[in-house]
């Protein structure tokens, strides 16, 4: 049964619930009609009708950049050496086998897999348009269609990031893999974004691959498309110090930079990555209010570098999270890694704090996709939850007051014990409702597509 609005009003009772600045015990969240109704703090015991959540209640957590296909590629690229473009060989090689039939069964296991990781949210980067070689499906959005299924059958909110990929490179035409991603210009794009719609579980955005796959005079027609329509609109930036040495050879400036004499940056744009960055460019990213997700374990899986987070939040860019290539797909884990990984590079320690964490994890993620209504345990925000526990042996021993900090630094996607998204609980007791082995559906789904 795909996602819906809930049909009756429910009552939940949290053990230990964020707030957003503390843990509190005994809070009782009533839901209807997707949303939290009421929320009362005092309540030592479950009211008569409730259902009790035991561990920490959060507000829903949001993966701010997936690309679902890669999760078809989780070990077999750990096997040997290379780099990010050895890497890309690889990832074409699934690519190229992907029909809109086996694409929802795997991005159905994924999304399933993230529910049961706490993400009621994700926000799928999405460029496989076409079939091989580029020709159009019956339905030129068949594969977008299959990912927006994918996500309703599995439980969570989706905001389909329609991506422009037009180029192998500055003045480089799509390459024979590309072709199944490319529209031949950004206004035929457009044309085939426009038919896309919206429904209660989904929101459609924009993406630029990069300033490498959508030519410079075409960037523009991204970003209008995104603007009048209010949409979020992101985009890869300075992942690799190779796309910011063409980009200067070819512009003479920082793929940053040429965005901003484009008209990309802004408040609802957020840069993934953002590896490579000069001060410039942190300025840039910061007093146009962009914002950043960061993809901590990808990038380090890619052997990319550690962005500059801390110095792109002091500058006022609000951060995220993705699990992007899903090496793993755990959101905890992208937090601390994005804090442990600045202790590493600056060898001091608490640059954020576990709340300031938890919000990247949460409210920002959902605002970097258009779910501004998500992230807080208030009245008026969707019902979208996610309980950790507190007594596996990952997160047992500190005081309930320390619960966020057992969370973000200690727990992961395993301590997860319910999902609940607009009300509805997807996951209980650590088992999904609608997806009940979600380890055979990752299996089949990846074999099918391996060859």
């Amino acid at each position: 049964m795909p996602l819906t609005t809930q049909a009756t009003p429910t009552t939940y009772w949290l053990e230990h619930a964020w707030l957003g600045t503390h843990a509190e015990p005994g809070v009782t969240v009533d839901t209807a009609d997707g949303r939290i109704t009421a929320v009362r703090t005092g309540t030592d015991t479950p009211p008569p009708g409730s259902t009790t959540l035991r561990g920490l209640t959060l507000p829903g957590l949001a993966n701010a950049h997936s690309h679902a296909f890669h999760r078809a590629l989780r070990g077999i690229v750990q096997v040997g050496t290379g780099t990010f473009w050895t890497w890309r060989e690889v990832m074409y090689s699934v690519a190229d086998r992907l029909t809109p039939d086996t694409y929802y069964a795997l991005a159905r296991a994924a999304y399933a897999e993230m529910a049961l990781a706490g993400i009621t949210s994700v926000g799928e980067f999405h460029y496989l348009h076409h079939a091989p070689g580029g020709t159009r499906y019956d339905d030129p959005n068949a594969m977008g269609e299959a990912l927006i299924t994918a996500a309703a059958d599995a439980g969570i909110r989706i905001t389909l990031l329609d991506t422009a990929y037009l180029s192998a490179g500055f003045g480089a035409p799509p390459d024979h893999h590309q072709l199944r991603f490319c529209d031949g210009t950004a206004e035929r794009w457009a044309e085939r974004a426009d038919a896309l719609k919206e429904r209660a579980h989904a929101r459609i955005g924009a993406a630029i691959h990069s300033v490498r796959a959508v030519p410079a005079g075409q960037l523009g027609t991204v970003a209008d498309w995104a603007r009048e329509r209010q949409a979020p609109l992101h985009v890869h930036l300075s992942e690799q110090t190779a796309e910011n040495d063409a980009c200067r050879e070819a512009h003479g400036c920082t793929p940053t930079r040429l965005l901003a004499d484009h008209g990309v940056l802004g408040s609802r744009t957020t840069a993934v990555h953002a590896t490579h960055l000069t001060t410039e460019d942190i300025e840039l990213l910061g007093d146009s209010r962009t914002g950043v997700c960061m993809c901590p374990t990808t990038e380090r899986d890619l052997a990319d570098g550690i962005g500059p987070a801390a110095r792109l939040q002091g500058r006022g860019s609000p951060l995220s999270l993705g699990s992007d290539s899903h090496a793993v797909i755990d959101l905890l884990e992208e937090a601390r890694a994005m804090e442990l990984d600045e202790r590493l590079r600056t060898r001091t320690r608490g640059h954020w704090t576990a709340a300031a964490l938890l919000r990247a994890a949460s409210a920002d993620g959902h605002a970097a996709l258009g779910w501004g209504d998500a992230g807080a345990l208030e009245a008026g925000a969707l019902a979208d939850l996610t309980t950790i526990a507190l007594d596996s042996v990952r997160t047992a021993g500190p005081p309930p007051r320390l619960a966020a900090e057992a969370a973000v630094f200690a727990a992961s996607a395993a301590d997860v014990r319910h999902t609940i998204v607009g009300g509805r609980q997807i996951v209980r007791d650590g088992v999904h409702t609608l997806v009940p082995d979600v380890p055979t559906a990752l299996a089949e789904s990846i074999a099918a597509v391996r060859g």
